[in-house]
């Protein structure tokens, strides 16, 4: 049974003493120490206690914390802190544990970056703990490098179970490892500890925290709401990975699954020959700050573990990337992860051609509607031939595997492509040197409005973008006959003001497809630029076979 006790001057509830400080962040402090009765090596975490905990009976909260580490050690043997003792002092909870092996993970970061296999494989132990608990119907919400203990030839134990008691309580011991809900006092869910996963690896492999520690509370969690998340710069194959769970709308975060799956092949392609094979650009993760398309892209040569790894760092990313691209509504793409489906797009027929203001009289080919979903037999169908008119001076025609067509400017090439379970797909379109994108997204999990559809997106990136700012309302909009809507806004990245427009539409049902034109906003009225949009909207066609 839990006992609850009051801490002296001397020592900890006059029965353990402090022998050293192992872990110190702000809201917590961790130390090596001994029980004086019976003389074994404990260790004592002292957790600034929640406010939503303040008037909680002491005994209750130790009955809690002992519940949870008991029953996830049934099920993560050795893996989980075994508590022995919750101690109340004042604002302060003291739990008491077995002294785990190995050393904080804190201590572990202290000696600089983690190289990215480490980090995976501490991820992946990490992961399966997380989702022990999640699957129990516990949350831990409280997750920082000093909950972490690491054994130097593998192996890690996880404390801090129960503190935070309902999944709904925001979290205020550790908040520069707080998800962005928890920040806002909206408290969270499992989705909250894959931010604080993500949050832990990014540390590891750049050698600093995500979010610094601001001197207290509130300022910490304004940073954490608000301040711009830099791309990793040295995390390799997990990069797509940390990012993805790093999304600041919990919905978005990549499945628990999708991480386990990126995770374990990262780990097995290091058994692999290790010799270079190729290379490929390095791309800006959307949301993130880092090297856009069409600028300055480096090149790095990438191994074969990491082309083995690459299909699946692509399932990563897009889950994040979708939404931001005005694609996925968010639904449906949470721990959980969501079903595949089997429904294509409609094949392309004659109809009214939509410009950047609306619709227009020319008849070229586009898409009809159809009032049921046209099985497909691959998962990349292959456009159907309609008859069209030849691409104006300037422009080719390319036809995607995805099943979709349209005119590009030449010399224009996929720099992207990005696939999840459930069908959906991104493309980001574009040309070394040009400084302007264009990104075609397929998405079949999507509200039945549009404008509620990019509203979200409009909400996903004020919390994403650099000086974000929408140009105008959002706007209902007819294409050739589907229910859409438009949207433009500003942002800035690398320095460079951007300029994007974005428009959505249904196909069917929940599926549907949106063009996103983005290019320097000082470059925007000219007239090749403003020729390459009506260009795309009036040529774009989509195929199911």
């Amino acid at each position: 049974m839990a006992k609850v006790q009051v801490s002296t001057d001397e020592s900890v509830a006059g029965r353990y003493r402090l022998l050293e400080v192992v872990h110190q962040e702000e809201g917590r402090e961790s130390w090596n120490g001994q029980d004086v009765e019976s003389r074994r090596l404990v260790t004592l975490t002292r957790s600034r206690r929640p406010d939503h905990l303040r008037e909680e009976a002491g005994l209750r909260t130790a009955v809690r914390i002992n519940r949870e580490s008991e029953a996830l050690g049934l099920v993560c043997s050795g893996r989980v802190a075994v508590v022995v003792d919750v101690v109340e002092d004042d604002e302060f909870l003291w739990t008491v544990t077995a002294r785990p092996a190995g050393v904080p993970l804190s201590a572990l970061l202290a000696h600089g970056p983690v190289d990215h296999v480490r980090t995976a494989r501490i991820g992946l132990d990490l992961l399966e703990v997380l989702g022990a608990a999640h699957q129990e119907g516990f949350t831990h919400g409280d997750l920082s490098p000093g909950q972490v203990w690491v054994e130097e030839f593998g192996g890690i134990t996880v404390g801090g179970f129960g503190l935070m008691g309902a999944t709904d309580a925001p979290r205020v011991t550790a908040p520069s490892y707080a998800s962005p809900e928890q920040a806002r006092g909206e408290g969270g869910g499992p989705a909250t500890d894959l931010w604080a996963l993500g949050a832990i690896m990014y540390e590891m492999v750049e050698g600093r925290p995500l979010i610094r520690d601001r001197g207290g509370l509130e300022a910490t969690f304004r940073a954490v709401e608000r301040l711009p998340i830099r791309a990793p710069l040295n995390a390799g194959p997990l990069g797509p990975a940390i990012q993805g769970l790093l999304r600041r709308d919990p919905v978005e975060r990549v499945p628990e699954s999708v991480v386990r799956e990126a995770l374990t092949r990262i780990l097995k392609a290091e058994l692999d020959d290790w010799e270079p094979t190729g290379t490929l650009p390095l791309f800006e993760e959307s949301g993130f700050e880092g090297a856009r398309p069409g600028r300055l892209r480096g090149r790095r040569p990438v191994s074969r573990p990491v082309l083995l790894g690459g299909a699946l760092a692509v399932t990563v990313v897009c889950f994040a990337g979708l939404a931001a691209a005005g694609g996925l509504s968010g639904h449906d793409t949470s721990a959980s992860g969501s079903a595949p489906s089997t429904s294509a797009p409609s094949r392309p027929t004659a109809s009214p051609v939509p410009t950047a203001g609306g619709t227009d009289s020319r008849g070229t080919p586009s898409a009809s509607r159809s009032s049921s979903p046209s099985p497909s037999a691959s998962p990349s169908p292959s456009p159907s031939r309609t008859e069209r008119q030849d691409p104006p001076a300037g422009f080719f025609r390319f036809t995607a595997p995805q099943g979709f067509a349209i005119d590009l400017p030449k010399g224009w090439a996929p720099l992207r492509t990005e696939r999840s379970a459930d069908q959906s797909y991104r493309v980001l379109l574009g040309a070394s040197g040009d400084p302007r994108t264009l990104t075609v997204t397929y998405s079949t999990r999507l509200t039945p409005d549009p404008v509620a559809v990019w509203n979200e997106v409009d909400t996903s990136l004020r919390g994403d973008s650099i000086d974000y700012e929408r140009v105008g309302g959002i706007r209902s909009v007819d294409y050739r006959g589907y229910r859409g809507a438009d949207m433009e806004w500003l942002s800035t990245s690398d320095g460079v003001r951007e300029r994007t427009f974005g428009r959505g539409f249904l196909v069917e049902d929940q599926r549907g497809f949106s063009l996103r034109w983005t290019t320097p906003a000082a470059d925007w009225d000219t007239a090749a630029n403003q020729r390459a949009l009506d260009t795309f909207l009036r040529t774009f066609t989509f195929t199911a076979e």
